[in-house]
């Protein structure tokens, strides 16, 4: 079988995101099995269809098998053993073979059928997912060291820019904090009420086919209830315990373990991000008390009315988290003593400590945000995020206030 590229066209001249091409393209034709992970409508599909295009330039005689497991054309491969017989028949022994398949998880026991192609040389793998799961069992458990996974983001500020034609302007962060960096907007355009409407589909999707029907959810009116809960809370420390007595207050018995299970399954489908805390000095991560990210702030907004007043701290803390994810960092609440750093994140080594404020209104707000910071005594960089214009820029004892337009520049 040879892929119908023209079919696909259409779709692959789109916009590039190189960010993520190009951390991918020089693991192609190596004999380890790629994943991109994501939520559902981030664009893992679309990457997948560039990558098809980077390949054919890479090997004119490339032989691409090309499977979306969404697509009807596809609904008889749902096992392992269905899918294995489907690409050993389209295999071409004289040329490079190429799989490609998209939403992996929605076959039964994939990773058995990887296993073996990788293990019979038969083609390169790359396949997508919007499961947590299927990395922490699946593809971990019999996979392990064979494969390497790509985390696939909604768009950042510069891609959502980018996508939209944008001035990198105030007014465009805004649209950001509210619309989200969902990049199917780019053909919905950027009318609050058209995208709002898009984006609660989104949201129903994500959260019966992802969540509901693969975690096996009963109480669906719980889980939405559980993610208004989080939109009002995001970025408060929050656990599983305090969750279940204030739906308690509101005459809602829910045990916590059932609360755990459904957070769990939330972050399974990379809808909300789950962020621990962990003390600065010594690094000891806190069992108890955490704080949710949603993946996309437009998704978030969309479950609660936006009213930039009382979210915008809230929206800020989620998009400089997102930030610091996309760019590679493991990110925590930073714990000293009673105080907290708003994150604490590394990468290779090296970390960061960001605080971030809507604005440094008075001499409390300004001790608070650069207090806890001056508390740090290494030397790693420092940074106070905030909106403040006349003072963004400056540096205070080696701790550098930026404004969120350039931090998410960075």
């Amino acid at each position: 079988m040879y892929f119908n590229h023209n079919r696909h066209k259409m779709k692959t001249d789109n916009i590039s995101r190189p960010v993520y091409i190009d951390k991918i393209k020089p693991f192609i034709g190596k004999q380890i099995i790629k994943v991109l992970t994501g939520q559902r409508r981030v664009g893992k599909s679309y990457i997948l269809l560039q990558l098809i295009d980077e390949i054919k330039q890479m090997y004119a005689d490339a032989n691409i098998i090309y499977i979306n497991i969404e697509h009807h054309e596809f609904d008889t491969i749902r096992t392992h053993t269905a899918l294995y017989e489907y690409v050993i028949r389209n295999i071409v022994s004289t040329k490079q073979n190429f799989l490609l398949v998209d939403e992996i998880q929605e076959v039964k026991s994939f990773e058995l059928c990887l296993r073996s192609l990788l293990a019979e040389s038969k083609c390169d793998i790359i396949c997508t997912g919007s499961n947590a799961k299927m990395l922490s069992g699946e593809l971990a458990t019999t996979l392990s060291g064979r494969y390497i996974q790509f985390p696939i983001y909604s768009l950042s500020y510069k891609e959502f820019l980018q996508f939209h034609k944008l001035e990198n302007i105030n007014e465009s962060l805004t649209l950001y904090l509210k619309l989200g960096g969902m990049p199917y907007l780019i053909h919905t355009g950027l009318d609050e009420s058209v995208v709002t409407e898009y984006l609660k589909n989104v949201n129903s999707t994500i959260l019966l086919k992802d969540v509901v029907a693969r975690e096996n959810i009963r109480n669906v009116s719980f889980l939405e209830n559980l993610t208004a809960f989080l939109a009002d809370n995001t970025g408060s420390l929050l656990s599983a315990l305090n969750i279940s007595k204030y739906l308690k207050s509101q005459l809602q018995q829910i045990p916590t373990q059932s609360v755990l299970n459904y957070l769990r399954a939330l972050t399974n489908a990379y809808y909300v991000h789950k962020v621990q805390r962990a003390e600065v000095k010594g690094l000891k991560i806190f069992e108890v008390g955490e704080k949710y990210y949603f993946e996309d702030l437009g998704l978030r907004n969309a479950i609660r009315h936006f009213d930039y007043r009382s979210d915008v701290n809230k929206l800020m803390e989620n998009v400089v988290y997102l930030h610091l994810r996309r760019n590679g960092y493991t990110v925590f609440i930073g714990q000293l003593g009673q105080k907290e750093v708003d994150f604490m994140a590394e990468k290779n080594g090296e970390r960061l400590y960001i605080q971030v404020t809507y604005m440094l209104i008075d001499q409390q707000t300004i001790d608070r945000e650069f207090g806890n910071l001056m508390l740090i005594d290494d030397h790693y960089p420092k940074y106070v995020v905030t909106m403040d214009e006349i003072s963004a820029g400056s540096d205070f004892k080696g701790i550098k206030q930026v404004h969120l337009r350039e931090f998410l520049s960075m």
